[in-house]
């Protein structure tokens, strides 16, 4: 819990749900353990969109299709959405929900592998919502810097692993202490870029929002920026 909890059960009871479908899409999800974005986030994620109005939206990480549907009930009447799934279980699920939805046609469904997709297609993208392996968002940074134009957003969820983020690498299990140095060296990298402002929000999980300042500028490469990080890590 990165917030207290009291604080956390007030917030959701403010929620005024999103409609039959995708409250019960939800209430199945919970239930079947498929990783959905909490309700705190979710609000801030229809918020950002309404904000931003994006004329085209990347999600990486479909799962059953609940943030996308989330944002496409605030997303103008133009815009399209793109998301990328490579579990072939969750696929048929999300593209049913989609049809229930009645929003085939302005949700793109891309199966397979995120890395491929993020190496060919072409953008821009002026909102990015980022929701998949965790371990890799470091290493997509680039390809999502490139498909992003001047003012385009960049939302990162699951950042801060329920506040284990903050532990020494010592304190977290085994098995977990490689994504904890990655996605530490993630938020390092994300926070001291200079095309992008970044805000690390503690809600649900852990959020960041970006947005990019300029074009044109290539990434700080993470080993540029190791030594600062591991120096972070030890203190």
């Amino acid at each position: 819990m990165i917030v207290n909890e009291r604080i956390t059960s007030y917030l959701h009871s403010l929620d005024q749900g999103n409609g039959a479908l995708l409250d019960s899409i939800e209430e199945e999800a919970v239930r079947g353990r498929v990783p959905i974005i909490r309700k705190e986030t979710a609000a801030l994620l229809k918020t950002l969109v309404a904000m931003k109005r994006p004329e085209n939206i990347l999600e990486v990480g479909t799962a059953v299709g609940y943030s996308a549907l989330l944002m496409s009930r605030v997303m103008p009447e133009d815009c399209h959405i793109t998301t990328i799934e490579k579990y072939e279980k969750r696929l048929p699920v999300a593209r049913d929900n989609f049809r229930k939805a009645g929003m085939e046609d302005r949700i793109t469904l891309l199966e397979g592998d995120a890395e491929e997709f993020l190496q060919t297609l072409k953008g821009p993208y002026d909102f990015i919502f980022m929701d998949a392996a965790k371990g890799q968002y470091l290493h997509w940074l680039p390809m999502i810097l490139r498909l992003l134009p001047q003012g385009g957003v960049l939302v990162s969820d699951n950042v801060l692993q329920d506040g284990d983020l903050i532990e020494s690498r010592y304190a977290v299990e085994r098995r977990n202490r490689t994504i904890h140095a990655r996605m530490r060296e993630y938020l390092y990298t994300l926070t001291h870029m200079e095309e992008f402002e970044t805000s690390v929000i503690p809600i649900g999980d852990g959020v960041t929002v970006s947005v990019k300042r300029r074009q044109g500028a290539e990434p700080v490469h993470p080993e540029a920026l190791k030594r600062n990080e591991n120096e972070s890590e030890e203190k």
